[in-house]
């Protein structure tokens, strides 16, 4: 059985001082705690429930407000929380999931009754409420998107974001662009662009709102060499009827990026009943599937790097749970936005 002695010995630390990383009950360095913290990992120690409960600012759980839609379970949602899961485990934290249901109440709830450390939002709008209630409550927290929507760039010509809270994401804006460029690129002269779905831009999420400022983006840099039609935001119920129109249309596009995800296979089937073939008749270019699903066929696509954005979140919220614990501002631990990546760009080829 491995004992405090233990991790102290390999830490290179003092048992008292294994004790005061485990309770909170004393400042420890940055690096000593996390020579400490490596030192629990690799030996897999456990302290005891006792031990656990001396902790007068600790928890060791983060909560995770993770929304239910309207359309009940989303695979995109499970696979997040199993990863954020993962990676708050490796930094010795246990997961609070808070549904929609629960909302800001429960956030006021979970905070006041000091059930969680630190909070990761998900499915995060346009200056997300949420994140005003937890500056107010003082709880440190880390988005799993961001509620900016595109704004001004600094010198270096990246997007400021100064000010804005502790964010990861996909940057949604440079993954529409780059879909569109790189159809463009291949030799499609007639592209169109399917946006998230109307419930989520009317909800202003994040994710669909920077989407769609990069299919603008991309509409007027081609302006002139390629005709890029923005579609409007689908009706999952209308969205074939709206596809057969698009695509038996003899002006239809050979190209299409679709960031609303969840209708590629109906994309896919209103293209088939059209006569068209992919790819070859029309390009089907997914913007933000989840890695390995290519929709049952070879596709070009940018797939959401969901283990890179929940590693990110969780070192994010655990650096500001640390700051606040040190009397810093938890605010101030950065973002990491992730350039988006083209998978089997061959496939964009026009034919």
């Amino acid at each position: 059985m491995v004992t405090m002695k233990d991790v102290a010995s390999r830490a290179g630390v003092a048992q008292s001082t294994v004790s005061y990383v485990l309770t909170g009950s004393r400042r420890i360095s940055e690096r000593t705690r996390l020579a400490v913290e490596e030192a629990i990992a690799e030996l897999g120690y456990h302290p005891s429930v006792s031990a656990r409960t001396l902790r007068s600012a600790r928890t060791q759980v983060l909560a995770l407000a993770l929304p239910r839609g309207g359309d009940g379970y989303r695979p995109t949602d499970g696979r997040f929380a199993i990863e954020v899961c993962d990676a708050a485990r490796a930094h010795g934290y246990d997961v609070l999931m808070l549904t929609e249901r629960e909302g800001v109440p429960g956030l006021r709830r979970m905070a006041g009754g000091g059930q969680a450390d630190g909070a990761i939002l998900m499915a995060v709008a346009v200056d997300d409420p949420r994140v005003a209630v937890l500056r107010e409550l003082g709880l440190p927290f880390a988005l799993l998107g961001t509620e900016r929507a595109p704004g001004g760039r600094g010198a270096d010509g990246a997007e400021d974001f100064s000010g804005a809270a502790p964010f990861a994401d996909l940057d949604w804006a440079a993954a529409v662009e780059l879909a569109l460029t790189a159809a463009a690129g291949a030799g499609h002269t007639g592209l169109a662009y399917l946006p998230c779905a109307a419930e989520e831009v009317a909800g202003r999420k994040g994710y669909a709102v920077r989407g769609l400022a990069g299919a603008g983006a991309a509409a007027e840099r081609l302006a002139g060499s390629t005709r890029v039609r923005l579609l409007e935001p689908p009706a999952p119920d209308a969205l074939y009827e709206e596809l057969l129109a698009l695509l038996g249309d003899p002006r239809r596009p050979t190209a299409l990026a679709v960031q609303h995800v969840v209708g590629v296979p109906t994309v896919l089937a209103a293209a088939e009943a059209c006569g068209l073939r992919v790819p070859e008749d029309l390009c089907v270019l997914p913007i933000g599937m989840l890695p390995g699903d290519t929709a049952g066929r070879p596709l070009p696509r940018i797939e959401l790097p969901v283990t890179e954005m929940t590693t990110a979140v969780t070192e994010l919220v655990v650096a500001a749970i640390a700051a606040h614990g040190a009397g810093e501002d938890p605010g101030a631990v950065g973002h990491r936005l992730i350039r988006p990546a083209l998978l089997d760009a061959q496939l964009l080829h026009a034919g």
